[in-house]
């Protein structure tokens, strides 16, 4: 299984998963719905910054010069299409089946709009995740390799 295939799968998977248990939380405690609903979207924007993150750090160490790195940019993109799409269409599929309410949307909408929103939230913070995953690997570098190089104020030496 390709790279981009494996984000695309589990974080479209996990955007269906929030999607379902919003809808049950909803129609249990509607009142608390901003917050349902904010939870949902830090647990999907976390998944996506914590993978970017590790992808980074790994893309950084194993190519010190930053002219040789790995194009992430395009595995994320591809994950972030496929995984918003999908999580699209099989919300869709999923509003048919009784006693889940995902908000009786068309597939026009669940097709573009709900997949547009999925794509940058997979895709943003994804990009996000790798640059600062790639800037923390180089501060690693950057730091001196011997801490007894350094004296500290006010020492004889």
């Amino acid at each position: 299984m390709t790279a981009w295939l494996l984000r695309a799968l589990a974080l479209g998977g996990l955007a269906v998963v929030l999607r379902v248990l919003l809808g049950f939380a909803m129609g249990f405690v509607p009142t608390y719905g901003l917050w349902l609903r904010l939870l949902c979207l830090v647990v999907l924007i976390g998944a996506a910054v914590a993978w970017g993150l590790r992808d980074g750090r790994s893309d950084r160490r194993a190519h010190p010069n930053p002219e040789h790195g790995t194009d992430l940019t395009m595995l994320w993109l591809q994950a972030a299409v496929v995984g918003g799409i999908g999580c699209g269409l099989v919300s869709w599929v999923l509003d048919f089946v009784p006693r889940i309410d995902l908000g009786d949307a068309g597939l026009l909408f669940e097709s573009t709009a709900a997949s547009a929103f999925i794509v940058l939230l997979i895709f943003v913070p994804g990009l996000v995740g790798v640059a600062v995953g790639r800037m923390l690997v180089r501060r690693e570098h950057d730091r001196p390799a011997a801490a007894d190089t350094l004296t500290p104020a006010g020492s004889p030496a």
